[in-house]
């Protein structure tokens, strides 16, 4: 593995996205709905930083099943907070095709939100496939497969904290 971004690194990223959503809301509560289970580093590290009052609700969505292909998109959103009527922070870990922040971000705005952002630790370069920006991002990386700081291949190394790129030799003697 290839240390991408470390753990000074990934501190100062965080750092600045909870300067920009706290510039943004200011002091009004804030909301975030966490997308499991790539997030739950950023969620645990970003809601210290942020001075307003904080509510934290937890969704399910993936659309890879242990390798590193994009498949079918699935989501659960059964553990999620009442967000009607609340300024509400999607959170996500990696932004690649970008279908899985769009869908939540459908299945959420449906809960009548009062307001609704996303902000993502990593953006993924050239593998967009909707029109869909987040509102923060943490850091724009090449287009390699990441794994650290809560991302995983085949549920490892999400505890890593460090970001680090697999190699295609890594990932095929796994």
């Amino acid at each position: 593995m290839r240390v991408l971004l470390d753990e000074d690194q990934l501190r100062v990223g965080v750092d600045q996205m909870a300067n920009q959503i706290l510039s943004r809301y200011g002091d009004q509560p804030l909301t975030i709905v966490a997308i499991m289970t790539g997030s739950l580093m950023l969620l645990a590290d970003l809601s210290r930083r942020l001075t307003m009052p904080v509510r934290v609700s937890l969704i399910q969505a993936s659309s890879y099943r242990g390798g590193t292909q994009s498949g079918d998109l699935w989501i659960r959103d059964d553990m999620m907070l009442d967000v009607s009527d609340r300024n509400v922070l999607v959170l996500d870990d990696i932004f690649d095709t970008g279908r899985t922040l769009q869908a939540v971000m459908r299945c959420v705005g449906q809960m009548r939100p009062r307001t609704l952002a996303s902000a993502v630790l990593l953006h993924k370069q050239g593998r967009q496939v909707v029109s869909l920006q987040p509102d923060f991002v943490g850091f724009h990386i090449p287009d390699e497969f990441v794994v650290g700081y809560g991302l995983d291949y085949r549920d490892l190394y999400r505890n890593l904290p460090y970001l680090a790129i697999l190699d295609p030799p890594e990932i095929e003697a796994l």
